[in-house]
């Protein structure tokens, strides 16, 4: 995520921001131009752009951002749509008569969108159900039922669902505790359904991809719900840090690219942040790790990624334990890991349109039908 500015006082401001602390501009996401803009009032609802690359367009705040105060994307003033592009994509919404659930809406959206930046920053824009109704990707967004039946988080052909109770901090890290899992986390979940979306869209059925993947993460043929109970029964191989990402990794092929997939983009995201932000590592022991490099992460290799990557997480989770609190990066990358991560890259490269990252790619296929608890988070 990079840095973004109010375009009338310079002001430092984040992507989830709606106003300016120092003017008190109105703010809002412009999806074309993949950046937060100050907005002057003009008048019957309708909102100027102040960003130099917008030349002083016309604007409208979606309706989740002017009614429901759950969004801050904008959409072009001539647009016959009511919700912007990221809240097109969520077919049900939470109940708002239930206390705290426009609360957990709101977290919900909000990790959506952090997704949708990195994903169009990817050049893998996805479209809605409305642009695409066989292919489009789309959210559901459900509670546990009073009369006890459980909403799984999962996804399907397409449909990614997700319990709200995930947006509850309490709840989620009390599930953390229970799966034994280092880390958990909202945007952890879109990570990791998106990337079972994308496995359909982006493996299943391309020849140049089906055998390498196959080779790295496993025939993804094999039967899916043995495999989950035969998880749940036995729990994963004790060597599983040799070759895989997570425990819950070595569940199913489907289940290993997807946490494969989850981690890559936590690995171009956070990244994406340091290199906006000029973080640096100058050590005044030249023997420790260094960081200099400033490459966007859309243009960069993947040798170029992981140079990259091992430095940032040895400060980071130096910086931590001074905190005195848990590693932000509690993981260990072993080299198959990095081979499986590798393969996600090339994957992503060959399928971005590099020139239009905002277009997005079009689905070649259905993803397959599964319903499971996602672990890494």
């Amino acid at each position: 995520m990079k840095t973004f500015h109010c375009n009338r006082c310079s002001q430092l401001v984040f992507f989830e921001n709606v106003r300016c602390e120092r003017c008190e501009s109105l703010l809002g996401y412009v999806p074309e131009l993949a950046e937060i803009s100050a907005f002057e009032d003009a008048g019957e609802g309708r909102w100027r752009s102040l960003h130099p690359g917008a030349n002083s367009a016309l604007f409208r705040q979606c309706h989740n951002y002017a009614v429901e105060n759950v969004c801050n994307w904008m959409i072009a003033a001539d647009s016959p749509d009511t919700l912007c592009r990221a809240c097109q994509l969520t077919r049900t919404i939470p109940n708002l008569a239930t206390p705290d659930n426009r609360f957990y809406w709101y977290r919900l959206e909000t990790a959506k969108r952090r997704l949708l930046y990195t994903l169009a920053a990817l050049g893998l824009d996805v479209p809605s159900r409305q642009a695409d109704p066989e292919h489009g990707l789309a959210f559901e967004f459900l509670e546990d039922g009073g009369d006890g039946s459980r909403v799984v988080t999962g996804h399907d052909n397409g449909l990614i669902t997700l319990n709200i109770a995930e947006a509850d901090d309490a709840h989620r890290e009390k599930v953390r505790t229970a799966m034994g899992e280092p880390y958990r986390t909202l945007l952890g979940h879109f990570r990791h359904e998106t990337g079972h979306y994308y496995f359909s869209q982006l493996v299943e059925n391309n020849p140049r991809w089906l055998e390498p993947y196959r080779e790295l993460f496993g025939d993804e043929r094999a039967d899916y719900g043995e495999a989950l109970d035969a998880y749940y029964r036995d729990g994963a191989p004790a060597d599983w840090q040799a070759s895989s990402i997570s425990a819950y990794a070595t569940t199913h092929p489907w289940e290993d690219w997807a946490e494969t997939w989850a981690h890559y983009m936590l690995i171009v995201d956070v990244l994406d942040t340091a290199t906006s932000y000029g973080l640096a590592l100058l050590p005044d022991d030249p023997t420790e790790p260094t960081l200099t490099d400033r490459t966007p992460v859309e243009d960069a290799s993947f040798e170029n990624l992981m140079k990259r990557w091992f430095p940032l997480t040895y400060a980071l989770n130096s910086l931590n334990r001074s905190l005195g609190i848990a590693d932000g990066y509690p993981f260990t990358l072993a080299p198959r890991v990095v081979d499986k991560l590798r393969f996600v890259h090339r994957v992503i490269a060959a399928a971005s349109d590099r020139s239009q990252p905002l277009q997005g790619s079009a689905a070649v296929a259905p993803p397959p039908a599964d319903a499971h608890t996602a672990r890494l988070r």
